[in-house]
C-alpha cells in the first residue's frame, strides 16, 4: 500500500491538482521561509497578500533585518500569533549576520533557526533544495490518518513519533518537494477537515475510513481545547490630539505591539463599575477631565482565549506625567504603530486616527 499510496499521489498531481499558490514551484529559500512562516497558525487565504506585502516590502533577506522593528511588526498587524513575527526578525537578523545573507542548506541548520520546527524546516528542505524530509501539518496528518485507518491520536506523544515515521517511508524520496506539496495540497483541497470531497478522490476505493464510514472520527485528537475568558478594560487617555500608548513586553499575548492604558478584570463590568475601576482614579488623581465615551464590548478569539475588550476614551487638561512606560503619540500617527486586532478594530471603528 505504501509505494501504491506514493503513486498514485503523485499521479492525482499530475493530472487534478489544480491549487495555485503564488509560492508553489518557488525555489527561493528565502521565499518559501517566509510563505511557511506567513502560514504556521494562518489560512492561505488569509496568509496570501501578507506574503505578497513581504516579499515587496523585503524582497531579499538583508533588507527584512536590516528593517526597523516597527515597520516589520506594521506590516504583520492582523495576521495574529505575533510571537512568529518576533522570530521572523531574530532569524532574519542571524542569516544576514552568520550566512551573510545565503539561506542555510542543510535540514538540521534550517531547523536550528528561531521560530522553525521540524515540518518549516522539511518544508524548506524539500521545496528548496530537494531533501528527502517528509512534512507533517494538520493535512497530512488527516490524510494519512484517514486513508490508512490510524486511530493514534495525532497530539500524542506516540502519535507524533508514528506519524513523523510513517510519513518519511511515504515519502518520494526522489522528488521530495512535489510528494510534499501533493499531500498537503490533496488535504486542502480533497481531504478537508469537514465536507470532504470523497467522490473525487483517488484513493476513495482504498481509503480505510471511507470504507468504515469514519471519515468525521479521523484524525483521532486526545485532548480537547478549553478557550480561557479573559476581559480587558482599556482607557484611551488624549490630551490635546495626542493619546498615551505603550509598547507591550513580557511573555503575554501581543509581545511588542502597542496598547493604551489597560487593565484586566476578572468579569464582564457594568458601565458605572467601569467608571470606578481603581485605574482611572490611580492615572487620573485629581486631573481635570472628561469622559468622552464608553465603547461597547468587542471580541477577539484566539485558539486559546477569547478576550473580550471595553475601551474608556478620556480627554485631560494637562499632560500626565508618571505614567511609566506610556508615550504621548499623535493621533495621526497611530497608523504608523502596530496593535493587536481588539485595539485595531476599535481605533478603525471610531476614528480615532481621524483619517
Amino acid at each position: 500500500m505504501d509505494s501504491f499510496f506514493t503513486s498514485q499521489l503523485l499521479q492525482w498531481n499530475r493530472e487534478q491538482n489544480t491549487r495555485i499558490m503564488p509560492w508553489k514551484g518557488e525555489k527561493d529559500p528565502y521565499k518559501i521561509w517566509l510563505s511557511e512562516i506567513i502560514l504556521q497558525q494562518t489560512r492561505v487565504e488569509q496568509g496570501l497578500d501578507y506574503y505578497n506585502r513581504f516579499v515587496k516590502a523585503f524582497p531579499d533577506v538583508h533588507r527584512l533585518a536590516k528593517a526597523p522593528e516597527g515597520k516589520i511588526f506594521k506590516l504583520w498587524e492582523g495576521l495574529g500569533y505575533y510571537n512568529r513575527c518576533k522570530n521572523l526578525i531574530a532569524a532574519a537578523k542571524f542569516i544576514s549576520k552568520q550566512y551573510k545573507g545565503v539561506f542555510p542548506e542543510t535540514y538540521e541548520e534550517i531547523k536550528s533557526l528561531k521560530g522553525v520546527g521540524p515540518y518549516t524546516a522539511a518544508a524548506i528542505s524539500s521545496f528548496a533544495f530537494n531533501l528527502p524530509y517528509a512534512v507533517l501539518d494538520g493535512n497530512v496528518f488527516r490524510v494519512i490518518a484517514r486513508i490508512f485507518g490510524i486511530t493514534t491520536p495525532v497530539d500524542s506523544a506516540e502519535g507524533k513519533k508514528f506519524f513523523a515515521g510513517f510519513a518519511q517511508e511515504l515519502l518520494d524520496k526522489e522528488q521530495p518537494g512535489i510528494y510534499n506539496q501533493a499531500i498537503m495540497d490533496l488535504g486542502a483541497v480533497v481531504c478537508k477537515p469537514k465536507a470532504p470531497d470523497c467522490d473525487n478522490c483517488i484513493f476513495r476505493n482504498n481509503c480505510e475510513a471511507y470504507k468504515t464510514s469514519s471519515i468525521d472520527q479521523l484524525p483521532v485528537k486526545a485532548k480537547k481545547l478549553t478557550a480561557k475568558k479573559r476581559w480587558l478594560y482599556y482607557a484611551v487617555i488624549e490630551y490635546g490630539n495626542a493619546v498615551y500608548i505603550r509598547k507591550r513586553t513580557g511573555k503575554d499575548i501581543w509581545q511588542n505591539l502597542n496598547e493604551f492604558v489597560l487593565t484586566e478584570q476578572k468579569k464582564n463590568l457594568s458601565r458605572s463599575s467601569v467608571l470606578k475601576l481603581p485605574l482611572l482614579s490611580s492615572v487620573l488623581k485629581n486631573k481635570k477631565n472628561r469622559l468622552v465615551e464608553i465603547s461597547g464590548l468587542f471580541r477577539h478569539q484566539l485558539t486559546h482565549q477569547t478576550l473580550q475588550g471595553r475601551f474608556i476614551r478620556i480627554s485631560v487638561s494637562t499632560p500626565i506625567d508618571d505614567l511609566n512606560d506610556y508615550m504621548l503619540v499623535s493621533k495621526s500617527k497611530l497608523k504608523n504603530y502596530a496593535f493587536p486586532k481588539l485595539l485595531a478594530s476599535y481605533i478603525k471603528e471610531t476614528g480615532l486616527t481621524g483619517s
